[in-house]
């Protein structure tokens, strides 16, 4: 595929754009400097904002030239939700959130050569520009019953709560950016979300209202879904961060190993840098033998090692063998253990008693009596290690990292023990 944008829509990125054909020619025509924006409402991103990250980095690939806008103004504000208000942050948090999510946008573009990518903040051209400068600049150029008709705007003017005229000119904002980069940088080209396709459309309004014969164009991708009806990106403990420090590696991971056999195809296609020929093979591998959860393997690593590193993606591998028994327990490092433990059921103790008591403790058996069944059908383990003797305690001696115990009954039902005090 030597068309960026045919290979867009092989992959399933391509939702709409302004002018398909317009937007061919200028893409064939020469160098197109495009931007994609993010708002800090949040310390980190979450997997939903890798589709644009990700798409960011192939269309820089393909040899456009990428504008990565983290909007510390519109971060102050927020897109409007569907269903309520959002909770405005002071500017210091927010700049705060700047600065996180630049570090992690920066790791997947580009900053040398022709095309080399530029980090900018609509701050920038905002905190010194006047109340009455931005409704006679920028204000001006709306009208006030088109913006009604955006989703958004008209959800909420549905909704009890209606919509503050904060978030109402958010709109505004957004726009100006579009015009502030196509005149500081020659920004042709807007990228994001489906849901964003009102902001996308108002800011080429805006460029043509004031820049008569300019050239722009907008490009929508798709929102991902999941096959179940629940949203893309949330997992039983709410969002899936990048930031090591709010979803670990090993759940980063695992988020991605657990991908239903109805949507992996489709995350690769969306997600993977693998080309087209070996994709189609993993689609064919899970129509096949979708038990072997051959995809998700590879997803869940080609990921991880982009978002936190390939020294990360091979530890919490590691991890993910050795708690099945197919690597040492021992030799994992403590916070990588810690974070594998974290995912499973566990149970907290000051003293380690008879290991039928730990089995109930931590619910991999019923009863007593249901854990000495398991023991006596040598379905019971101590980090990995048969045992034969249910009312003995392990020793201390035992303890991971001097604090844990992995008990496993049968193949696949993990829990763990940590002891305190």
């Amino acid at each position: 595929m030597t068309d960026i944008v045919d290979e867009l829509k092989w992959r399933g990125l391509f939702a709409q754009s302004t002018d398909e054909d317009a937007l061919r020619k200028a893409l064939a025509d020469g160098p197109v400097t495009f931007y994609c924006g993010y708002d800090p409402t949040a310390a980190s991103l979450h997997v939903g904002h890798l589709v644009q990250v990700l798409t960011m980095r192939r269309l820089q690939q393909a040899g456009l030239r990428p504008l990565a806008l983290v909007g510390g103004a519109t971060g102050q504000i927020g897109d409007p939700r569907p269903t309520a208000e959002r909770t405005l942050n002071d500017p210091e948090t927010v700049a705060g959130w700047v600065t996180r999510l630049r570090a992690q946008i920066e790791p997947f573009l580009s900053f040398e050569g022709e095309n080399a990518a530029v980090m900018v903040n609509n701050l920038d051209w905002t905190s010194g520009m006047s109340a009455i400068e931005f409704l006679r600049d920028i204000g001006k150029h709306f009208r006030v019953n088109k913006m009604l008709t955006k989703d958004s705007i008209a959800r909420r003017l549905e909704s009890d709560e209606g919509i503050s005229y904060t978030e109402f000119s958010y709109q505004l904002l957004q726009s100006m950016d579009f015009l502030e980069l196509y005149r500081r940088y020659g920004c042709t080209l807007q990228q994001g979300g489906s849901d964003q396709w009102g902001n996308l459309t108002a800011g080429l309004d805006l460029i043509h209202r004031l820049e008569p014969g300019a050239e722009v164009h907008a490009l929508a991708t798709p929102l991902m879904t999941k096959a179940d009806g629940t949203k893309f990106g949330k997992s039983e403990g709410g969002a899936v961060w990048l930031d090591p420090t709010m979803t670990t590696p090993y759940a980063f991971y695992q988020f991605w190993l657990n991908v239903d056999d109805r949507d992996v195809s489709r995350y690769m296609r969306v997600l993977s840098f693998r080309s087209p020929a070996e994709l189609e093979e993993l689609e064919k591998i899970t129509e096949e033998r979708p038990q072997a959860r051959t995809a998700q393997r590879a997803l869940a690593e080609e990921l991880t090692t982009l978002v936190h590193g390939a020294d990360q993606c091979a530890a919490v591998i590691a991890a993910s063998k050795a708690l099945f028994g197919q690597g040492e327990l021992g030799e994992l490092d403590e916070a990588t253990l810690a974070a594998a433990l974290s995912e499973v059921p566990h149970a907290r103790v000051t003293e380690l008693g008879p290991l039928v008591d730990l089995l109930v403790e931590v619910g991999l058996a019923p009863s007593k009596s249901g854990a000495r069944r398991t023991v006596k059908e040598g379905g019971a383990y101590v980090n990995n290690v048969k045992v034969t003797d249910g009312e003995s305690a392990p020793a201390r001696e035992e303890l991971l990292q001097g604090r844990w115990l992995v008990l496993r009954r049968g193949k696949k039902n993990l829990a763990a023990i940590e002891v305190t005090g």
